[in-house]
């Protein structure tokens, strides 16, 4: 017994450089309890929409997702971004959005080395490079946020000071996601020329010889468009105008890129950085500040309801996907594992080459935690569009099994880096 007392005495005492001066289990308990959290909101959701319960049916859960994506989201990014950012805040937080980009673009290097070796199924080595490339920089980071600055303990100081900072530095990041997620993610998961995901390997060389063995489509020089701007000469410049710009409205896709979290990010980007109207609207005693307050209230209500929905999804299980279990574990391993190797790497450069605000703990934590999220949900939308949702489905059902375990202990690798 004496040995077992001095044994857990050591462990006790171990790491007391760690986490703000906590032990190594209080590092752990600081990095698991938020992932616990998360996790029971996530199983109270699959309980409310299993058949035993069934109040979370799908199109209850379609409804809930649409609340929170369309009310719930942008009214915690506006009241928490508007009050935290200022101009000079913003230029000084120039590195985030850059992070987003070069965490896109590292993830989708690593996916296409990942998919040259895993050779998926025909034809989801695009799609094996989105999901390995694009994590969920938004709800996941904001949920764990939340959960970690509730704790009084937490080694960030002081709990509202640390929940304020660390929503507006996700949310500060997120309109580039969304650029990201509706133009790159759009088109890499376009449907194979088949023209669907739901094809095997016989209609494939049925398809292959029947365009060999006969003749070459016969296509139109001109289309009808065309036929009509050469046939009238006198076409006024004024719908041309027009038609330019729809069609660039069209490319940009600039309809799916303003999402309400995005229109809300760059509200609150505008009126905090202007010293009058963050006064008018942002201030406590301000006028308008019941407005705020309201989006206080009601942002407050985007994390419970986003994981119970979260939690709601996952009851269809991985489905009958057609990856196969060593594309599926290739995706689970590079997203959790060697992305956020990577990830750290950049951080770390970032930090020694003086691109991140000195003595901001908060700021690198979230540069740290964009990189070590699970893959987006919202690809999972973008591929339901474009017809591999069952395929996404799967993905984001075992990356969000896998990413309990794997978040809390880059949690406690980061905790322990930075403190």
């Amino acid at each position: 017994m004496a040995k077992m007392e001095r044994f857990l005495l050591a462990l006790q005492n171990q790491g007391t450089a760690g986490a703000g001066g906590q032990s190594l289990l209080g590092s752990i308990k600081i990095a698991v309890l938020p992932i616990v959290k998360v996790f029971t909101m996530c199983f109270l959701g699959f309980l409310m929409a299993s058949k035993y319960v069934n109040i979370l049916n799908a199109n209850g859960r379609k409804l809930l997702n649409g609340l929170v994506f369309s009310l719930l989201l942008p009214c915690l990014i506006f009241s928490q971004l508007g009050q935290a950012v200022t101009l000079q805040k913003m230029l000084d937080w120039w590195f985030i959005p850059v992070n987003v980009l070069l965490g896109s673009i590292s993830g989708s290097l690593i996916g296409f080395l990942v998919a040259s070796v895993v050779r998926p199924p025909y034809p989801f080595f695009k799609f094996t490079i989105v999901h390995i490339g694009i994590g969920n920089i938004g709800n996941v980071p904001l949920v764990l946020i939340a959960a970690l600055c509730r704790d009084q303990s937490n080694p960030f100081g002081d709990s509202d000071k640390c929940s304020t900072d660390g929503t507006a530095y996700i949310s500060f990041g997120q309109w580039v996601g969304a650029i990201i997620l509706y133009t790159y993610v759009f088109n890499m998961l376009a449907p194979p020329p088949e023209g669907t995901f739901d094809i095997d390997n016989e209609s494939i060389l049925l398809k292959s010889n029947s365009k060999s063995d006969g003749l070459p489509e016969q296509v139109p020089l001109l289309n009808q468009a065309e036929e009509v701007t050469l046939t009238d000469p006198n076409t006024s410049k004024k719908w041309k105008i027009k038609d330019f710009l729809a069609h660039l409205y069209e490319k940009l896709k600039l309809k799916q890129i303003l999402q309400p979290p995005i229109i809300s990010s760059i509200l609150a980007m505008v009126l905090g950085a202007v010293p009058f109207l963050k006064q008018l609207i942002f201030t406590p005693d301000a006028p308008l500040f019941f407005f705020t307050d309201s989006c206080i209230i009601l942002g407050g209500a985007m994390i419970p309801c986003i994981l119970l929905a979260l939690g709601g999804n996952l009851i269809d299980g991985p489905g009958s996907s057609k990856l196969g279990f060593r594309t599926t574990a290739a995706i689970i391993f590079a997203r959790l594992v060697l992305v956020p190797v990577v990830g750290l790497g950049i951080v770390m450069l970032a930090d020694k080459l003086g691109f991140l605000p000195p003595d901001d703990k908060m700021f690198r934590f979230v540069l740290l935690l964009q990189h070590s999220m699970p893959t987006s949900v919202l690809s999972g939308a973008v591929a339901n569009l474009r017809g591999c949702g069952r395929e996404a489905a799967a993905v984001l059902f075992w990356v969000h099994i896998f990413a309990v375990i794997s978040m809390a202990g880059w949690i406690v690798l980061y905790l322990n880096i930075l403190f």
